[in-house]
């Protein structure tokens, strides 16, 4: 699973993790979230995120 990162606001995304509130259970692909999702901290688009490497 992997992290991403809002170049925004910094919020990360984790796939392991998912957005409940945002209606992406854990275990939810980066991938596999629709388009129109957006940040839950600021709103910014899903192209607006970056992968995070360890």
């Amino acid at each position: 699973m992997k992290k991403y990162r809002c170049t925004v606001c910094g919020y990360i995304y984790d796939e392991a993790e998912g957005d409940p509130d945002g209606g992406l259970p854990p275990g939810t692909k980066y991938e596999d979230i629709p388009d129109g999702w957006q940040c839950p901290i600021c709103g910014a688009a899903k192209d607006q995120f970056v992968v995070i490497d360890y």
